[in-house]
């Protein structure tokens, strides 16, 4: 019988199952984590680079099938430096994008970048079907036409029973006096009548009721007059103050910058907008919201980039621009001062104190009725800013001393005089 050597036996296997494991080392390696990959790509790269459309930088799904990984190794963490060396495609890159310098990543590590290719290398999501949402949309104005038609009905059977009994009436009337039959009640409404006319007392009263009826009427109606608490209209491009302000965190002074040091918030140019839009062409896959879906949304991108001349295939302006009609939602008479960095600068009143949870409105609408009893009100209850204000200092301490109170109001500063609203 042959005798076997366990230990030569015992050394190969050991040595294969480090190959092995080595293999799915190195393939595990070289196929990277796509979860870590997309938190790098959005820290490091998204400024720059969209996966599926050409931005500052070229798409890159799928880029490592086009280039070499070592190759992409050297590129991501010093591009200049491959530039430099004579490398045929980095100076090709260079020249196909205007010689824009890319921003080079010493810090990622061969896994980190591969980590980003693996990220990469995923197939392109099917888009989301919209035909539950539309489905959805299609329901609710069917129930309000169903409910519509359901009122106009109920109303229409209201009115023929109110007919059929008046002529019911009517006929029972005429059979009774065709066959000389006296009824309760056949004199009254006549006698009433002119009793009612005979009584110049409660004439007197009828008339001075109606007057004072109709006076209040009128003033309810009149004092409604430029007051549009409410008003919402459609703007030519949807902006989401819920998505930039809410979920975004974008400060209010960021686009209404003017706030801060004018009279007036000012509409926000458009250049504002394409800071960040330039680079963002479309909203995320899923939108959490149901009413708004991620097709609406890229086409009032489309409005902005249309609006302002911006080629987004080719990353440039074409001179070609149109105006935006934009529809101003507060309003103030002509004869109403009103600043807004007094407000906002000096006494430090939050933008939400006047317009309502911004952060929370899909589509904008007055909140306050910005009457003239509204702005004597908040002047009546809001106390005088002082900390690191010198602004109102001295004249506080005089004022305090002569009232014998801590703290001022507005109103207790003179925010109730006429001029101070009112030119």
């Amino acid at each position: 019988m042959k005798k076997v050597n366990y230990r030569n036996l015992s050394s190969c296997f050991s040595f294969l199952l480090l190959a092995l494991l080595l293999t799915f080392s190195a393939t595990t390696f070289a196929q990277g984590d796509p979860a870590a990959g997309e938190k790098l790509f959005k820290s490091n790269c998204a400024a720059c680079h969209k996966l599926d459309k050409k931005a500052v930088g070229p798409a890159l799904r799928g880029v490592s099938e086009k280039y070499d990984t070592e190759w992409l190794h050297d590129w991501i963490r010093d591009s200049q430096a491959l530039i430099k060396s004579g490398d045929a495609k980095a100076k090709q890159i260079f020249e196909d994008y205007n010689k824009s310098v890319m921003t080079s990543f010493p810090q990622l590590s061969n896994e980190d970048i591969d980590n980003i290719l693996a990220y990469t290398d995923q197939p392109k999501p099917e888009p989301k079907q919209t035909e539950a949402s539309s489905t959805t949309v299609t329901a609710n104005n069917d129930a309000g036409v169903t409910n519509t038609i359901i009122l106009v009905a109920l109303t229409m059977v209201f009115l023929l029973l109110v007919v059929l009994l008046y002529l019911v009436n009517k006929t029972l009337r005429n059979i009774a006096v065709a066959n000389g039959v006296d009824y309760e009640g056949k004199e009254e409404g006549v006698s009433l009548c002119k009793a009612f006319v005979k009584n110049q007392f409660l004439l007197l009263v009828s008339a001075i009721v109606l007057l004072l009826v109709s006076a209040y009427l009128m003033f309810a109606y009149f004092m409604q007059v430029g007051v549009d608490q409410g008003y919402q209209p459609v703007q030519p491009i949807h902006y989401s103050h819920k998505i930039h302000a809410g979920d975004n965190k974008i400060d209010c002074n960021y686009c209404h910058s003017s706030a801060r040091r004018s009279k007036t918030s000012g509409v926000p140019s458009l250049n504002v907008c394409m800071n960040c839009h330039k680079n963002i062409s479309e909203v995320a896959e899923d939108t959490g919201n149901e009413e708004y879906s991620k097709e609406f949304y890229d086409a009032e991108i489309a409005k902005l980039y249309d609006a302002v001349g911006w080629d987004a295939e080719n990353m440039q302006y074409t001179g070609e621009t149109k105006p935006v009609k934009w529809i101003r939602i507060h309003n103030l008479p002509d004869f109403v001062y009103f600043n807004h960095s007094q407000h906002v600068t000096v006494a430090g009143i939050e933008c939400q104190k006047c317009h309502g949870q911004v952060e929370e409105m899909e589509i904008m609408e007055q909140f306050a009725p910005l009457t003239m009893g509204w702005c004597i009100n908040c002047h009546k209850e809001t106390n005088i800013k002082l900390k690191d204000n010198k602004y109102y200092e001295k004249i506080h301490k005089e004022l305090s001393k002569k009232y014998g109170i801590e703290k001022l109001t507005a109103a207790e500063m003179g925010g109730l005089e006429c001029g101070k609203c009112h030119y």
